[in-house]
């Protein structure tokens, strides 16, 4: 019998609602009762002053494998998941070729096993070959496994196609995951538009091309009764539709990204590509707004959007290099620096969208630390700095918007399955 104590910890499980200094036992790999089991032969785990949580999950993970594994593979990918604090990974369809068929989540599925590290959940793609004209192929990719559906960040700008593919995937119980962007409206954009953008001469890709997309999403999903993910809102007005949705009863959840917590419109004034991502960062109040909705509910996770790319391909300028920067290494620390330490969440609402919310969107039995449950933890310090720097990542992408800064919190430990996967390590 594996048995496993974790000791003197501060135990935060927001599906419960419990957050106390205690135990957490784990016994053949499932969370048990520390009052009523044996601790005989226990390996101890001391998490004094941590944080001991449910293992965390990501929904929006690009892996690039197969196709481009020079910007990162699934083993990769993983590991720099585990660093990150993630037990549970969901892998977007935006491979070579995509994940359209039964074949393809499989094959994610089965390179995750191989690589040992966490859990990877595939996510299908809406449309074949991701082309936005035809359906893929939905019922073969559930038997896949696939717990969600989306064309990663390609818009599905056909309408009718988009019914179609929330009536299907609704029949099968799966939400569809959209980045709502009007296509034609940010064609060859760089930055939001507004002041910054006319300052620096760079095309503009403006709020308009989100809230025309969540309008059109919204009232889709509230005809076909389809469940529907918005993936990375970063406008105010955006944040208010899906609030006003909600409260009509429309099937939809949404996620923001730690970097646009953080970052602004105004600081791709150095021209630097750290700062060239899709949505792009806007202004202070639309991520004031972004806050709010954390805080009120209306936005129900929060995801890396990770996008890792081969240093050749971003040594470029800035029209040339891709949008995306990696997010699963810096994102422990990035959300309790903007939202513990100034005081916008507590650890309950924070960890309720790392972990139960992510869950339940996709479907999976995982996010809380129950009795009974697969036991998997995370263990994080939150008191611990550390100055981000690329060079020490895992994953193969390096390129991040907190380069050089100063961050609160630190993983300590993972645990997949009732196994230690990872262990911070002093350097």
């Amino acid at each position: 019998m594996s048995c496993v104590l974790i000791q003197n910890g501060r135990v935060v499980d927001p599906a419960s609602g419990r957050d106390e200094i205690a135990d957490l036992l784990i016994e053949d790999g499932r969370i048990a009762n520390p009052r009523e089991a044996s601790r005989e032969g226990c390996q101890v785990i001391d998490a004094t002053d941590c944080i001991v949580s449910p293992g965390l999950i990501d929904m929006r993970v690009s892996l690039r494998e197969p196709g481009h594994e020079e910007d990162e593979t699934i083993a990769t990918g993983t590991a720099a998941a585990l660093a990150g604090g993630f037990t549970t990974i969901a892998c977007m369809p935006d491979t070579d070729p995509p994940t359209d068929n039964r074949a393809g989540a499989e094959f994610v599925i089965l390179q995750a096993e191989r690589a040992g590290n966490c859990r990877v959940v595939p996510i299908g793609a809406v449309t074949k070959q991701l082309k936005g004209e035809e359906l893929a192929e939905i019922g073969q990719l559930v038997d896949g496994g696939a717990r969600a559906f989306s064309d990663a960040k390609t818009a599905i700008a056909n309408s009718e196609v988009m019914r179609r593919a929330l009536e299907y995937t609704r029949m099968v119980n799966r939400p569809i995951f959209h980045h709502p962007q009007v296509p034609e409206l940010v064609s060859g954009g760089l930055m939001h538009e507004g002041y910054y953008s006319t300052l620096l001469g760079l095309a503009p890709m403006p709020a308009a091309a989100e809230t025309i997309m969540i309008h059109r999403d919204l009232s889709l999903a509230e005809m076909t009764r389809g469940k529907l993910h918005l993936m990375g809102i970063s406008t105010a007005a955006g944040v208010e539709q899906i609030r006003q949705a909600r409260s009509r009863g429309v099937q939809v959840t949404a996620d923001v990204t730690p970097h646009h917590l953080y970052f602004l419109d105004k600081d791709l004034q150095s021209f630097d590509a750290q700062y060239k991502v899709n949505p792009p960062f806007r202004t202070e109040g639309d991520r004031d707004a972004l806050i709010e909705g954390l805080k009120d509910g209306t936005i129900d996770a929060i995801c890396s959007d990770h996008q890792p790319y081969a240093e050749e391909k971003v040594s470029c300028e800035l029209d040339q290099t891709p949008f995306g920067v990696v997010g699963l290494e810096t994102f422990v620390p990035a959300c309790i620096t903007q939202l513990i330490e100034t005081g916008q969440l507590t650890w309950l609402q924070l960890l309720s969208k790392l972990t139960i919310n992510p869950a339940r969107i996709l479907g999976i039995e995982r996010g809380t630390l129950a009795q009974g449950t697969i036991a998997d933890v995370t263990i994080i310090n939150p008191r611990t700095s550390q100055r981000i720097d690329p060079a020490k990542f895992r994953s193969k992408g390096r390129r991040t918007p907190f380069e050089g800064m100063m961050l609160t919190g630190r993983i300590e430990l993972v645990i997949v399955n009732g196994q230690v996967r990872y262990r911070h390590q002093p350097a």
